[in-house]
């Protein structure tokens, strides 16, 4: 009897190392991955944008985000290792690294001093390809963090230089912000080129890439003066939009030994920060867009494809309800503004540079074509709105003088006009906002694909790029 029982017991004990060998033998590597950060990017925006999409009668988008979609989500802290509320060099860094930093610094340990190996650069060292998408300037904070490694974020021109130095197989969206070549200075350009990469900044150029080409940086065919790409809500034919930066990236780094892409969607932040609620919801919708094309190549390669999205921080304090309209919004109305807040303000500066123009009848007809508010054709405005109006107005032409306390806390650095018509537009549309920086709210992780099941639950930024070396089988010095 008692043979009996030790003999049941030792084929029970097989049995469970048996199947426990064999999970573990089934389970996908992840060879295709995909990271997705969308800066700035609360749950609170990602609310919106949905609201948005289903709000449009003009569009089939009623089936929401693609990444919302996704079977796992998580949730993740932030916080820097210095600061409770970070910035998007610490945050960069955690997501990038695995280890907490200090506030600016890019891929290095909090004290500035030790350089800290990238989960990009460990791909890499793995034999995979690898490639770096932003929005932005591929010199900006959260891009940088997967090449470089400097003591302060605004170091651009020696953050660019360091981007050939990572032998990295693509790079696409933004240009540089600091191209350098002053004062006998090398240029950032010719520097990638003396490297060999190639580099493209139109449309025919980027589009004609193929196999082949070696190492790549792809431009943005139009770019602003910070190197960035333009808001989707301005974005026209002549852009070259991200989705198509995730779909060439994919193009030419496909192998069998496979390829880590991250992509950054950086103008949600950007948009977040001038407290511009359509603007941050049009590219919110560009992120989902680029997402769907991982997701199309994810169809094809389903037991070998990653892919994540999340967020490095949240920013502007974002919420679904504002005090104007208490329990009630009309998402909808965001649809009226024609352009966003930082576009406004570059053709209102330039149109109240002409005499005839500087008055404040004129700025309430530009806010009436632009934001859809006053006027015979827009939202009719409460006396209290025109006032907000009419003395941003004032303040815009220099006509009126606050201290900088209180503008800062009324427009936040940006133009006035462009930030009241933004705020009552938002208000009237059911948004509010509660900063014009960053805050420490949890941001989301949506996952799909191999590796995925580790995801769930609630975790710190740090561990989602362990999370994705381990769905990887790689090592990196983390």
């Amino acid at each position: 009897m008692t043979n009996q029982i030790n003999f049941n017991k030792l084929f029970k004990s097989l049995l469970f190392l048996i199947l426990l060998i064999s999970a573990s033998l089934s389970a996908q590597e992840a060879k295709y991955v995909f990271f997705f950060i969308g800066d700035g990017m609360g749950l609170a925006h990602v609310a919106a944008a949905e609201a948005f999409m289903d709000a449009d009668d003009n569009k089939n988008t009623s089936g929401g985000l693609s990444f919302t979609k996704f079977p796992v989500t998580g949730l993740s802290t932030t916080f820097a290792e210095n600061r409770f509320i970070t910035g998007s060099a610490a945050a960069g860094t955690a997501l990038a690294t695995g280890h907490k930093t200090s506030i600016n610094t890019i891929g290095m340990d909090a004290a500035k001093k030790l350089p800290l190996e990238t989960i990009a650069e460990g791909a890499k060292k793995n034999g995979f390809k690898v490639g770096i998408i932003s929005s932005v300037s591929i010199d900006h904070a959260t891009p940088a963090c997967f090449y470089a490694h400097q003591p302060e974020r605004n170091m651009y021109y020696q953050i660019a230089l360091e981007l050939p130095a990572s032998h990295f197989d693509f790079f696409g969206g933004g240009g540089f912000k600091d191209y350098g070549g002053a004062d006998g200075q090398i240029s950032v350009v010719e520097n990638a080129l003396n490297q060999g990469y190639k580099i493209t900044d139109t449309k025919n150029e980027f589009y004609e890439l193929k196999k082949g080409d070696g190492k790549v940086i792809a431009m943005g065919s139009v770019l602003e003066p910070s190197g960035a790409m333009r808001y989707a809500i301005d974005q026209t034919h002549e852009d070259i939009p991200l989705k198509d930066f995730v779909s060439k990236s994919i193009e030419l780094l496909y192998s069998e030994k496979g390829f880590f892409i991250m992509c950054e969607e950086g103008k949600i932040d950007w948009a977040a920060h001038e407290n511009d609620g359509a603007s941050a919801v049009n590219n919110v919708i560009a992120l989902s867009e680029a997402v769907e094309s991982a997701i199309d190549f994810y169809r094809k390669h389903p037991d070998e494809t990653l892919i994540v999205v999340t967020a490095d921080h949240e920013t502007g304090g974002f919420a679904m309800g504002s005090s104007l309209k208490k329990y009630d919004s009309d998402i909808k109305l965001l649809k009226l503004q024609e352009i966003s807040a930082q576009s406004f303000t570059v053709l209102a500066d330039s149109l109240f540079s002409v005499r005839q123009n500087q008055n404040p009848e004129f700025a309430m007809h530009l806010v009436e074509v632009y934001f859809g508010l006053g006027g015979e054709t827009g939202i009719p405005l409460s006396d209290y709105e025109t006032e907000m109006l009419e003395s941003a107005y004032f303040v815009s032409a220099g006509k009126t003088e606050l201290e900088s306390n209180q503008e800062y806390q009324l427009y936040g650095g940006y133009h006035p006009l462009a930030v009241t018509a933004t705020h009552i537009l938002n208000n009237r549309a059911g948004l509010g906002w509660t900063t014009w920086s960053h805050t420490a709210s949890p941001v989301p992780v949506y996952v799909l694909g191999a590796g995925s099941d580790s995801f769930n639950g609630f975790y710190d930024n740090t561990d989602i790029p362990k999370k994705i070396a381990r769905a990887m089988n790689i090592n990196f010095n983390n």
